[in-house]
């Protein structure tokens, strides 16, 4: 009976279970009671917890998936950093030794000198001469020495000159015998007879030696040269100067074109001529000389504000006076129209005189005087007179 009795109950309470379960779906593996609440194992388990307890599992896988893709993220970043920095670092350090420079330098000169220059080249240059002067020396010997071109000669043209003296000579003896024939003189030149036509000169000359009458022959002894100088002497003076055997005798040539046909002959030195002589000159001469050109002017008629230049001070006058002749002597073209003055003066208890110069027209002139003086070691100090 009493077999019975647990059999029956344990029918009844799986059958409770089975309704239980029934109630209940499946979701991701997971049992989620719809009832509310269900006892297992003789626990209860309470449906909403169980569903609170998967949510928070699935809450906190997703963040650490978040948190895993974040480091992966930065470890990338920090990878390609230090592969960028090394590259950069490398291509730093290798970029001097790989031989790019920077700015490439030019090839070639900076300046090139042009193979004709142009303009035009100075004289003389080349000689060895002008080492001296460039240098300070001369030059060693030359290892090529080359002669100076030859002179150009004379052109065909040049020489016309000698056949026009030889074509006038040959007109000159036509014309002779001609006017001993007593025939009308020819033309003066067979050459200029074709130019006679073209130039009116030639013409002009052709028509009045045309015109013209036969010269009569001289008498004999009568073909004497004519006097071309007229001297301020007479006849025996002349045969005294020019005596006959200083002369010689020259053939008459025709002239062979414009100009004197014959050069005259200088005169000779008369006899009685004399050539003055440089001697010495005594100092005293000269000293006497210019002291009797010298103007010497009294300081009391000087009036006030004028410019005077001090040379020097001595103890007596006629020292003084001949200093002022040494310089004019030495400074003859300075001291030219400068007076002379004298001043007498004391100054503790002794006396001297001043040299002095006067004849400036300012300052500035009395100065530039002084400068030339100082320039060779004479003392020169420019004064005003009171």
């Amino acid at each position: 009976m009493k077999d019975e009795q647990h059999h029956l109950a344990g029918n009844v309470l799986a059958g409770e279970h089975e309704a239980d379960m029934a109630d209940y779906s499946y979701d991701a593996g997971r049992i989620a009671p719809v009832s509310g609440h269900f006892q297992h194992g003789g626990q209860r388990y309470d449906g909403e917890r169980a569903a609170d307890y998967g949510a928070q599992d699935y809450g906190a896988a997703a963040q650490v998936r978040t948190v895993s893709m974040t480091n992966l993220l930065g470890a990338a970043a920090s990878l390609a950093l230090v592969v960028g920095v090394g590259i950069w670092g490398y291509g730093v350090m290798a970029r001097d030794v790989s031989g790019v420079p920077v700015v490439r330098a030019a090839s070639g000169p900076m300046r090139v000198a042009p193979e004709d220059p142009g303009g035009t080249l100075a004289d003389h240059q080349g000689l060895a001469v002008n080492a001296v002067a460039g240098q300070g020396s001369a030059e060693g010997p030359a290892q090529q020495l080359v002669l100076a071109p030859r002179p150009a000669g004379l052109a065909s043209e040049d020489v016309a000159t000698g056949a026009l003296s030889l074509a006038l000579q040959q007109d000159a003896e036509a014309m002779a015998t001609a006017a001993e024939d007593g025939a009308t003189p020819a033309v003066l030149s067979t050459q200029s007879g074709d130019n006679a036509e073209n130039d009116p000169i030639l013409a002009l000359a052709a028509q009045i030696a045309a015109e013209s009458e036969p010269l009569t022959p001289l008498a004999p002894g009568a073909d004497n040269p004519v006097v071309t100088e007229v001297q301020d002497v007479s006849s025996s003076g002349a045969r005294d100067l020019f005596p006959e055997d200083e002369y010689e005798e020259e053939a008459e040539m025709p002239k062979p074109g414009p100009g004197l046909g014959r050069s005259l002959r200088p005169r000779l030195r008369p006899s009685g001529l004399q050539v003055a002589s440089v001697g010495p000159v005594d100092a005293d001469v000269i000293a006497a000389a210019v002291a009797s050109v010298t103007k010497e002017i009294d300081p009391a008629t000087l009036p006030a504000g004028t410019r005077l230049v001090q040379i020097g001070a001595f103890d007596s006058a006629e020292t003084a006076r001949s200093e002022w002749t040494r310089l004019e002597t030495r400074f003859g073209d300075f001291m030219d129209g400068k007076g002379r003055v004298i001043q007498q003066a004391t100054s503790g208890g002794r006396t001297f005189y001043r040299l002095r110069a006067e004849g400036f027209v300012d300052l500035s002139d009395a100065r530039r005087f002084c400068a030339a003086f100082v320039a060779e070691k004479v003392d020169c100090i420019p004064v005003v007179t009171r």
